[in-house]
């Protein structure tokens, strides 16, 4: 799983715990909704404030 985490354009590096913790929440929660293909490829989230 390649996880990538940017705030306000810059990358912030992640270690291999937070991609399995970080990347596995959001797969988990993404593949419960309806409507979500079993074999999707890529999930892109934006958070603005």
């Amino acid at each position: 799983m390649d996880v990538r985490l940017l705030v306000d354009g810059e990358e912030i590096s992640l270690n291999k715990f937070v991609v399995k913790i970080l990347g596995g929440t959001i797969v988990g929660a993404v593949e419960a909704l309806r409507g979500v293909k079993e074999n999707w490829n890529e999930i892109k989230i934006e958070i603005r404030r």
